[in-house]
């Protein structure tokens, strides 16, 4: 029996494309909202079953504060919570909130599907490697942990962050020239750029790397003037590259 849910995420596109997903596989999705900020007043008008909410930052305060709105005046929807590599921080912060689960951004679709009937039903939806995962960090953390939003970060240009942000958001690639103030086909070079750089096949892929990682975050922070002019943005200096899809 499909499950009656809503997606709510900070990227529109990892929202859609989760809820295209399920869609496809028998469950009856409400609505996909985006940003989670105010996102908790339509869950809990429509009423959903499940709610997945998505986050790039489990660990950051008050990341959670729509679940507790939620399960304050719809106590009956559970909430399984989209996250990024196992952070011990964000899991606790997720379940003292109120959240039914908590679930890998780079899971399968059929692990999320797996979550959402289990939270449903009243169960505590979490992969037992994930806990495994973030017990074993908690004993034993790195003493240098790695950064990889940051380390991805570095590979770009601050116009191709710009390009990966407004991607996220679920922008073609008129819009993007548009907002950029860029021919298309600098545009169009800007994303291949960044795919070629995160070593990802589509713009979805980029998306869920991004947030998964950190990079989003991360982007969103490099200054606005930052993000002038470079020498990205002479097609005439860039490689021969296939266009993406627009």
């Amino acid at each position: 029996m499909g499950v009656r849910l809503m997606v709510v995420d900070d990227h529109r596109l990892l929202a859609e494309a989760l809820a295209s997903a399920l869609k496809l596989r028998g469950h009856r999705v409400l609505a996909a909202a985006a940003p989670c900020a105010g996102a908790a007043d339509l869950v809990v008008s429509r009423a959903p079953e499940v709610c997945l909410l998505g986050t790039a930052s489990p660990a950051r305060p008050g990341a959670f504060d729509p679940v507790v709105r939620i399960k304050q005046e719809r106590p009956q929807i559970a909430v399984v919570v989209l996250g990024p590599v196992p952070d011990p921080r964000g899991i606790a912060a997720a379940f003292a909130a109120g959240a039914s689960g908590y679930v890998r951004h780079d899971e399968r679709i059929e692990g999320v599907e797996r979550a959402m009937l289990k939270a449903r039903a009243g169960e505590a939806a979490v992969a037992p490697l994930l806990l495994q995962q973030a017990f074993e960090e908690l004993l034993h953390p790195a003493a240098q942990p790695d950064d990889e939003g940051a380390r991805l970060l570095s590979l770009l240009t601050p116009r191709e962050a710009e390009v990966l942000m407004r991607v996220a958001d679920g922008e073609d690639t008129r819009l993007i020239a548009a907002g950029m103030a860029i021919a298309p086909s600098t545009a169009r070079t800007h994303v291949q750029r960044v795919l070629m750089k995160l070593e990802v096949g589509s713009r979805l892929e980029a998306t869920a790397l991004a947030a998964r990682t950190g990079l989003l975050d991360r982007a969103a922070r490099v200054p606005a003037q930052a993000r002038g002019d470079d020498a990205g943005d002479d097609p005439a200096a860039a490689p021969d590259l296939p266009a993406p899809p627009s």
